[in-house]
């Protein structure tokens, strides 16, 4: 064997070895992504589990320009905390198909928690072409701002949402846990640059994901589909309170307090200013 073909071998096979831990560092990588991505689908069928065609989730889901789905945020300690988890962000096309997710990370710092906060899966509306693009930029800010402000949690999905005609994204949230009052006004949205890269295998942003919809993972397509689905279920089911007597409803308001909820509700409320 001469040299040369044997300097060639040898500078080949140490590539190799270099490739081998990347390649395995970028497959680690894009199983945790899918696996933020199952957890997204599990979260929006729970979420609509029991919604119906009258209950806002199914309206705000209708009306939608894009989601914003987080299975898992906020570890939170009792009167200060701070936390967040990973979300993914899909937008919907004129014709009614969703996008593949792109990836973000909310993170928050809140001081007026009077219950510690387990774990919650949060759920963010998109109402307006003005939220798409404030969640286009690298980090983006949940506020009472024009284009960015939106209704959160607190208690009673089916209570009023004061101003929610003039919000750009609204949201609902599942709690595994105790809360009270938890706000997530302040909280700031990241473009998660390195999970979109390892999911698509490409630098990619967000725009070239969910507006230009130029790449496309299989394995979203679950969460796609559930999108469609749990909207297409909850529309075709009555309401359950058609028929009840004011009496029944006058009793519910009644005994269900505003700061607190039970755990594993579905709540909705205004935000108040940041």
């Amino acid at each position: 064997m001469g040299l040369h073909k044997f300097h060639l071998i040898r500078t080949s096979l140490a590539t190799l070895a270099l490739m081998i831990p990347l390649h395995t560092a970028m497959a680690a990588s894009m199983e945790e992504e899918q696996s933020l991505v199952d957890r997204a689908t599990l979260t929006v069928r729970d979420m609509f589990s029991t919604a119906t065609a009258g209950s806002k989730v199914t309206r705000y889901l209708a009306e939608a320009r894009g989601v914003i789905v987080c299975p898992s945020v906020f570890r939170m300690s009792i009167a200060f905390g701070g936390g967040g988890g990973g979300c993914v962000f899909l937008t919907r096309d004129a014709h009614g198909s969703w996008s593949d997710p792109a990836f973000y990370r909310m993170s928050s710092a809140n001081f007026g928690l009077q219950l510690g906060m387990q774990d919650v899966e949060v759920m963010l509306f998109v109402m307006t072409d003005d939220g798409v693009q404030s969640l286009l930029d690298s980090q983006m800010k949940l506020s009472a701002d024009v284009g960015t402000s939106f209704a959160s949690s607190g208690s009673g999905l089916e209570t009023g949402t004061a101003g929610e005609h003039n919000t750009s994204i609204r949201g609902v949230q599942k709690s595994k846990g105790l809360f009270a009052g938890a706000a997530l006004g302040g909280s700031k949205m990241r473009v998660n640059s390195a999970a979109n890269r390892a999911y698509y295998n490409q630098i990619v942003g967000p725009e070239d994901i969910v507006i230009s919809m130029r790449v496309n993972n299989s394995g979203a397509d679950p969460l796609r589909s559930a999108l469609s689905e749990v909207l297409t279920t909850a529309q075709s089911r009555p309401d359950k309170s058609s028929g009840q007597t004011t009496t029944t409803n006058t009793t519910t308001t009644q005994t269900q307090p505003v700061a607190t909820a039970p755990s594993g509700s579905v709540s909705s409320q205004s935000l108040p200013p940041q």
